[in-house]
């Protein structure tokens, strides 16, 4: 069974933005996302 995506696209849009902006910050995309997802209400 597929679970839904509950995230708005202004959430999403954010996320992406976050991600991007601080990527140099580490040292991998997965780091960066991992790092950010708290930040944004994911986990």
């Amino acid at each position: 069974m597929k679970k839904s995506n509950s995230y708005s696209p202004e959430v999403r849009e954010r996320a992406v933005r976050m991600v991007l902006e601080n990527l140099k910050d580490y040292p991998s995309e997965w780091a960066a996302i991992e790092s950010i997802a708290p930040k944004i209400g994911c986990c």
